[in-house]
């Protein structure tokens, strides 16, 4: 699955149903005299916002390596991640604030049966576009369509606090406003691990140790001398990966024999994991500050 074609048609799809869902919620909401539906509304037109943020991300991160960003700009992917946190964040405190709001002022909300239908309608269609932004994102490792979904299961779940809002209002007139709360709540830890995901890569990251596994033993397979490799880390820049580590020879292996060693390595790392990788030669005695 081509990545940048996939981001757009995932961010393409989401402008067009999350508007349609956006006037058809607004709809809705005039005619019922309904303010939790209006403000529902506007959280779903948000999603527009963010899948045009997604739209974006990809499109730059596309670029091909260039003089002054000889490594690409794969990251944008992950300044995408952090503006959607950023949106779904506001989003959570629009959230909370109002609920609180109306929780303090008493407030209990009558809806209609075209509310219920509605709702019922949007929360469907919007999980529907979150397991489709979920499968691209598995298929194409692009952390801005993951956020994407979450936005979209993000207004899902205040669809679900909208419903169940309904339904039970009668009996509980303070129910809507702690379901708010909740909601609000869930976004924010939402929020919380998109943006830690999206940070964690952009500063940089230890490899997984089942990667240093399998990296000594290939490099074990290639090499009859006594390998020792360390001080591993990864630089992940989206379109692509790339790994340093050292390793340690005997100290009376020749220079032009290092750096053999360190090449075939190099090259045997991008042929079997398709990372490009970058080794040090140290004498096997020396002592890395670092270790």
């Amino acid at each position: 699955m081509d990545k940048t074609k996939a981001g757009y048609t995932e961010g393409i799809v989401s402008i067009i149903v999350n508007t349609a869902l956006f006037f058809l919620k607004l709809w809705a909401g005039i005619v019922t005299g309904s303010i939790a539906i209006v403000a529902d509304a506007w959280h779903t037109m948000s999603d527009s916002l963010s899948s045009i943020v997604v739209v974006i991300a990809v499109k730059l991160s596309s670029r091909k390596p260039d003089k002054d960003h000889p490594f690409g700009h794969g990251r944008w992917e992950q300044v995408g991640a952090l503006l959607i946190a950023f949106i779904l964040g506001i989003i959570a405190y629009e959230f909370m604030k109002d609920s609180i709001i109306q929780f303090k002022q008493h407030q209990a909300t009558i809806f209609g049966t075209l509310a219920i239908v509605v709702t019922i309608v949007s929360i469907v269609v919007k999980e529907a576009l979150a397991q489709y932004a979920f499968y691209i994102a598995r298929k194409t490792d692009n952390v801005s369509v993951k956020a994407d979904g979450w936005h979209h299961r993000s207004d899902a779940l205040s669809s679900v606090i909208v419903l169940i809002g309904i339904l039970v209002s009668k009996h509980f007139w303070w129910m809507d406003s702690v379901l708010g709360a909740i909601v609000s709540l869930m976004l924010f830890y939402v929020t919380y691990q998109i943006a830690k995901e999206a940070i964690t890569k952009l500063l940089g990251e230890r490899p997984s140790q089942e990667l240093i596994d399998r990296v000594s033993e290939t490099i074990r397979s290639v090499h009859e001398e006594d390998v020792r490799p360390h001080h591993f880390h990864i630089h992940n820049y989206v379109t692509h990966q790339e790994l340093t580590f050292h390793i340690k020879l005997a100290k009376d292996i020749s220079l032009e024999r290092g750096h053999h060693i360190a090449t075939d390595i190099e090259n045997k790392i991008l042929q079997q994991f398709g990372i490009i990788a970058t080794v040090h030669v140290e004498p096997l005695d020396f002592e890395h500050p670092l270790d």
